[in-house]
């Protein structure tokens, strides 16, 4: 699942080398997306290359290979321009919070059925254990957490990507069951959303006035943020594996 602004970075880069044979500048990148800085094209750049789909070739300037495109697209489609006014069909990644009308109808964990003791939990769709990536708020399942997992209030289920977070025993494909909550103490994993965009599970610290969040592998760096551009929007109580 790739976010709206790296599909459509993704298209752009493959286009432009199939009509010059040569990848687009960080500026050129900017302006066809509208973005506001060349930081911004170098995450992106970077999502995508850790996702497979681009990699950039050493030793060379402006130099990247486009190793595949979402599932779906036929050759003809990575090859034609898109349809003018095109965009990705994505889903919104806010987790935000319901007004407190909405957020009392909310089914509790124990009211949305149970099976066996379990709760029936819904299943919201993937998040990252790596560079961030959108997380999908529209259920896509239903799967029984056991009760030993839930405390208090509201809950839902992601499916991890990514192995940042292997070292805590949180690996890619497993289902972290997540309790709904705006706040968290250091040391905590949690669903951390992004400069309102992207949504990544890390283990949160509080530094001074900056928020670190913390993988759990070696590979991958930890990010520092000012307060204002990270929201937390739940913390791990429960993981579910299958084998």
């Amino acid at each position: 699942m790739l976010t709206n602004k790296q599909h459509e970075l993704l298209v752009f880069i493959n286009e432009r080398i199939r009509e010059t044979g040569v990848s687009p500048s960080f500026d050129e990148m900017k302006e066809a997306l509208d973005l506001k800085s060349k930081s911004g094209i170098h995450r992106l750049i970077t999502a995508l290359e850790e996702r497979g789909f681009i990699r950039r070739l050493p030793h060379r300037a402006r130099a990247l290979e486009v190793l595949q495109m979402p599932d779906g697209m036929t050759a003809e489609a990575k090859a034609a321009p898109p349809p003018r006014g095109f965009r990705p069909a994505v889903v919104d990644a806010n987790f935000r919070r319901p007004p407190p009308a909405a957020r009392q109808s909310r089914p509790s964990a124990a009211q949305s059925g149970a099976v066996g003791g379990a709760a029936l939990l819904p299943v919201l769709g993937r998040i990252a254990a790596g560079t961030p990536i959108e997380a999908i708020q529209h259920e896509v399942d239903r799967f029984a957490a056991p009760a030993a997992f839930l405390g208090a209030g509201d809950h839902f289920i992601l499916e991890i990507q990514g192995e940042s977070m292997i070292n805590a025993g949180i690996h890619d494909g497993d289902y972290a069951v997540i309790q709904r909550c705006d706040d968290a103490s250091g040391g905590d994993i949690v669903v951390a959303l992004v400069d309102e965009e992207e949504a990544t599970l890390k283990r949160l610290r509080k530094k001074g006035g900056s928020i670190a969040l913390e993988a759990a592998n070696p590979a991958y760096e930890t990010r520092i943020y000012g307060p204002d551009r990270v929201r937390v929007q739940g913390k791990l109580v429960g993981l579910m594996r299958k084998y």
